[in-house]
C-alpha cells in the first residue's frame, strides 16, 4: 500500500538519515531537513513564479474572452486530437531549440490548452506532447544553443560537432519511438474512456460575477497586441542571446505588464483590487501544485551539490556528488564490449538524471564514454551522445515529477500523473535507442 501514497514523508526521513550519517549530529540533521526545503524552493522558485504569473495573466484573458481571439486562428488548424498532439509537440520543439523549454512551456500551454481540449485532446495529452517534444527531443539534442553537447564533448575530449553528428540517428530514433509510443498509449486510453477530457481551472466558482465585457473589436486589438509583445520578446532573446532564466524573466515581466494593462481596461475602477486578486490566485495555484513536490525534490537534490551546501563537507574529497559517484562506480564494475558499453552509458545517464536537472550529470557520461571507447573516436562520439540523450530525457523534464511541474501546472494536473504517463514511452524509446547505438558502434 505504501507505493500508492505520496512520498513526501519518506523523503523527509531520507534527508534526516543522510544528515545523521553525514554529520553524526541529530540537531544538525534537523536543521538540514528544514534548510533542504528552502534549497529546493529556491531552485524551483523561477518556475513557480513564471507558472503563477502566466496563470494570473490567463485569468484576465479568460475573464475578458481575449483568450478566444488568441486561439481562434489555431482552432481552424487543430481539427482533431491527432493534429493537436503532434502540432503542439512540433511547435514546442521548434521554440525550445531556440530558447529552451522553460520560458516557452507556460505561454504555449496557456494558448494551446483550450484549443487542444476542444479538438478532443485531454490536458494530459497536452502535457505529454510538450514534455516529450520540448524537454525530451529539443533539450536533449540542443542543436541551436549547444549547451548540452558542449558539456559532454568537453568531458569526452572531442569536438562538439562530432557529438552532434553522432547524436542525429539516436535523436531521431528516440524522438520518433517515444512520441509515437506516447501517442499510442494516449489514444488507446482516450478510446477506452480511461482519460476524461476535463480541464481543471484555477478560478473559483464564486468568481464568475467578475467577468467583464469588452467589445469584440477591442478584444481583437488586444489579442494582436499580446502576440506582438511576445514576438518582440523572441526578437530580444535572439538579439541579446537570452536563455534559460533570463528568457523566463523576460516572458514573466511581459506577462505582468499585459496583466496590468488589460486589467486597467477591463476592470477600470476595480483595477487595483483585481490585479492583486489575479496575482494572488496565480500564486495560490502555483504553490498548490509545487507544494507537494518540494520535499521530494529536496531529497533528490541531496544526490548532487546540495548535500554539501546544507550539511557541509560531508562527502569524501574529490566526490562529484552521491548520484554521480554511484554512476561512476557502476561503470567501473562492468566488462567492456559494445553492448555493455551502450547499456552502461544509458544506465549512467539515467542515474545522473535522477536529480531532475538533466544537465548536472552529463559531463560524467562524457568521461565514462571516453573510458569505454578507448582510441575509437567514432564509438566515443556515439557513446557520448547516447549518455547525453539518456541523462536529459530522464532528468530534463519527462519522467521526474519535479521536472515536469511546468507542464503539469499549466495543464492543471498532478506532476506525478504526467511523469507516470511518460514513463513507459520514454523507457521504450531508450531501449530502442540503445539497440541502435549498439548497431552503430
Amino acid at each position: 500500500m505504501i507505493r500508492k501514497k505520496d512520498t513526501s514523508l519518506l523523503c523527509i526521513l531520507g534527508i534526516l538519515i543522510l544528515g545523521i550519517l553525514g554529520t553524526g549530529s541529530f540537531y544538525k540533521s534537523l536543521m538540514g531537513v528544514f534548510n533542504s526545503l528552502i534549497y529546493a524552493t529556491k531552485e524551483l522558485m523561477p518556475t513557480i513564479f513564471i507558472i503563477s504569473i502566466i496563470t494570473a495573466m490567463s485569468g484576465v484573458l479568460k475573464d475578458t474572452k481575449i483568450n478566444e481571439e488568441l486561439t481562434r486562428p489555431f482552432s481552424k488548424i487543430m481539427k482533431n486530437y491527432i493534429i493537436a498532439y503532434f502540432g503542439i509537440g512540433l511547435f514546442m520543439m521548434i521554440i525550445s531549440w531556440f530558447f529552451w523549454p522553460s520560458p516557452s512551456i507556460a505561454l504555449i500551454g496557456a494558448i494551446f490548452l483550450p484549443i487542444a481540449v476542444k479538438s478532443g485532446l485531454p490536458p494530459i495529452g497536452v502535457a505529454t506532447a510538450m514534455t516529450i517534444f520540448g524537454y525530451g527531443i529539443a533539450l536533449s539534442s540542443d542543436y541551436i544553443i549547444q549547451a548540452a553537447p558542449k558539456l559532454t564533448s568537453d568531458a569526452a575530449g572531442i569536438g562538439v560537432s562530432e557529438v552532434m553528428r553522432a547524436s542525429v540517428p539516436l535523436e531521431i530514433t528516440m524522438g520518433v519511438v517515444t512520441a509515437i509510443s506516447a501517442f499510442y498509449f494516449l489514444r488507446k486510453d482516450i478510446e477506452n474512456g480511461v482519460i476524461k477530457n476535463v480541464v481543471i481551472d484555477f478560478k473559483n466558482s464564486d468568481e464568475i460575477e467578475d467577468k467583464v465585457y469588452i467589445s469584440k473589436k477591442l478584444r481583437k486589438v488586444l489579442a494582436i497586441m499580446i502576440i506582438i509583445l511576445f514576438s518582440i520578446d523572441i526578437v530580444l532573446m535572439t538579439l541579446y542571446n537570452l536563455q534559460g532564466g533570463d528568457a523566463t524573466a523576460l516572458i514573466g515581466g511581459t506577462a505582468l505588464m499585459i496583466l496590468a494593462l488589460i486589467a486597467s481596461i477591463a476592470y477600470r475602477g476595480k483595477v487595483w483590487e483585481k490585479v492583486t486578486s489575479n496575482i494572488v490566485d496565480g500564486l495560490m495555484f502555483g504553490f498548490k501544485i509545487f507544494g507537494i513536490i518540494i520535499p521530494v525534490a529536496a531529497f533528490f537534490y541531496m544526490g548532487d551539490s546540495a548535500i554539501t551546501q546544507i550539511f557541509g563537507e560531508v562527502l569524501p574529497k574529490g566526490s562529484n556528488g552521491i548520484v554521480n559517484d554511484l554512476g561512476a562506480y557502476l561503470a567501473h564494475l562492468v566488462p567492456i564490449n559494445k553492448a555493455v558499453s551502450a547499456i552502461t552509458l544509458t544506465g549512467v545517464g539515467a542515474i545522473t538524471g535522477l536529480d531532475g536537472s538533466g544537465f548536472s550529470g552529463i559531463p560524467l557520461v562524457g568521461s565514462i564514454a571516453r573510458l569505454f571507447a578507448g582510441d575509437n573516436t567514432s564509438s566515443l562520439a556515439t557513446l557520448t551522445a547516447l549518455g547525453q540523450i539518456s541523462g536529459i530525457w530522464i532528468g530534463g523534464g519527462t519522467i521526474i515529477p519535479w521536472a515536469v511541474i511546468p507542464a503539469a501546472a499549466i495543464c492543471g494536473l498532478s506532476p506525478f500523473e504526467v511523469a507516470k504517463r511518460n514513463l513507459k514511452p520514454v523507457l521504450i524509446g531508450l531501449g530502442v535507442t540503445t539497440l541502435v547505438a549498439i548497431l552503430i558502434l
